[in-house]
Parts: structure tokens; C-alpha cells; sequence
């Protein structure tokens, strides 16, 4: 690990003014995405800016008067999120997928922003973003989910830009289901379905470059919202990420056995 300068800015607008201008640096969070990094090497960072000082990103509200979402923190670290009552109370399958997420130090430290952004194509946040509908909100804009993941650890978020928060619409119901990785906990496949007045979304994280949704399978559900419907959406393996790990045949299987679960869960 490289030397770097240590920052802790107090507000929003000097952790800005400390990225802007210097590609360089690095935002630290929980630190659970970037750590492992910088010990292999793999990014040399010139300065880390802290943002455990900066107010404000740790709140959650359910319930929100303008659309009735779920808005979490960007600070909020996965423990938090799956023993928030107002978690619980609005999107349990939410507070599912969190207690779920790596092992006791990562959710102790990890945050729901950091995540996100470093957009990692396993994690299971994605699949949450997704499905849900979520929005993005930075220190200067909104950006859809279905916008923010681009590709294989990239986001949609500029150099000097920082997730303040996420806005969850809350819908009718929803469930996670993972196939973890036994060592990681990361998802070799994950499936995320959730069900709205809007329609059924089916998001997908473990078996892409990025986090998906499957349009044959919202369809498949759409008529029918029931674990027999599942088989009547398949996916093409050769979209699919292909390991030593799993083929991509092995994973088009779990994507429909995942996605089973999670409507069976659902109730």
C-alpha cells in the first residue's frame, strides 16, 4: 500500500472540492470495497477522503410525503439497513438482502453508497436498485437505476461526484434469493423480484458484467405471479458471464431457480 494524504472534510461541499480536480483521490465509506483494494495494489490512491464526517447521509425515512418511498443514506451501513424498523416495516425483502450481505464485520461497516458505487457486478444492492426502481440522489442530481450501472465496476457517476442517498418506491412485494459464493458471500447468483402497480421487475446480479433485469421473465410473471410462471421465462446463456466457477448454462439454470425462490417468497 502507497502513501496517501488523509482527509476528512465536515460538509458535502469540501468532500466535493476535495475530489474535483484530482482523479487521484478516493472516497472512503465503510471502506469495505476499497481496503482489499489498495492492499493488492490495485489503486494507488494520492488522497482518501473521508466521509464519516460529513452530515446528513445517514438517515432513514420511510414513508416520504411527495411518493411514499423508502430513502436511505448513503452512510448507512448494511447492519443498520437490516435492523431498521422502518426497513422492516416498508421493504422487509430490503432488510433481507442486507442481513445477507458478506459477514458480520462487512455489514458493520459497509455502507449501502459505497456499494453502489463501486458498483461491483456480484453485489447484491444492485439487484435491490433495480428491481425496486430506485433512485440514485448525488450532491447534485438524480439518477435512475436503471441508469446508474454501465458496466463491469462502472457507474454512472462523474469523478467528483457522491451519492448523498437512495430512494426506494416501496411496492406491493418483494424477495431476494441468492446463490452465494461459499467464501465471499458474494452472489454467484442473486434474482431480485419485485411486484408493483407498475408491473413486475426482475433484476439479476452474479451472472453479468453489470446487474440486469430479465424482460422474459417480468412477462412470464406479469400473467401469472406465481413460481410456475418462472419457467416460461428463460435466459440465454450466452449472455451470461461464463467462469470456472459456473458455465453459462450452470448460471441461466440458477437464475431461474433464484428467481422461483424469490416468488415463493413473496407468499
Amino acid at each position: 500500500m502507497k502513501s496517501f494524504d488523509f482527509h476528512r472534510p465536515q460538509s458535502l461541499a469540501d468532500a466535493v472540492n476535495l475530489l474535483r480536480g484530482n482523479e487521484a483521490a478516493k472516497l472512503l465509506a465503510g471502506g469495505q470495497s476499497l481496503l482489499p483494494v489498495l492492499k493488492l495494489d490495485l489503486a494507488q490512491p494520492s488522497d482518501l477522503i473521508s466521509l464519516a464526517g460529513v452530515p446528513g447521509l445517514r438517515e432513514i425515512r420511510g414513508g416520504d410525503p411527495l411518493d411514499g418511498s423508502l430513502t436511505i443514506g448513503a452512510l448507512v451501513t448494511h447492519d443498520e439497513v437490516a435492523n431498521s424498523s422502518e426497513v422492516r416495516r416498508w421493504i422487509p425483502a430490503l432488510a433481507d438482502l442486507a442481513g445477507g450481505i458478506g459477514d458480520a464485520q462487512i455489514r458493520n461497516r459497509g455502507t449501502l453508497g459505497g456499494s453502489l458505487a463501486h458498483a461491483d457486478p456480484a453485489a447484491d444492492y444492485p439487484a435491490a436498485a433495480l428491481a425496486l426502481g430506485a433512485t440514485i440522489e448525488t450532491d447534485r442530481r438524480k439518477i435512475a437505476a436503471g441508469d446508474f450501472f454501465v458496466g463491469f465496476f462502472t457507474s454512472a457517476l462523474e469523478p467528483d461526484e457522491i451519492i448523498t442517498a437512495v430512494h426506494f418506491p416501496v411496492p406491493e412485494k418483494a424477495a431476494y434469493a441468492k446463490f452465494p459464493h461459499p467464501a465471499s458471500k458474494y452472489a454467484i447468483v442473486g434474482v431480485m423480484v419485485a411486484k408493483s402497480a407498475g408491473g413486475v421487475r426482475v433484476a439479476v446480479t452474479g451472472a453479468g458484467s453489470k446487474v440486469f433485469r430479465v424482460p422474459a421473465l417480468e412477462t412470464a410473471l406479469a400473467g401469472s405471479f406465481s413460481p410456475d410462471a418462472v419457467s416460461a421465462g428463460s435466459v440465454a446463456p450466452d449472455d451470461l458471464r461464463s467462469s470456472g466457477e459456473a458455465s453459462g448454462e450452470y448460471l441461466a439454470h440458477l437464475i431461474t431457480v433464484m428467481a422461483r425462490r424469490a416468488v415463493e417468497a413473496c407468499g
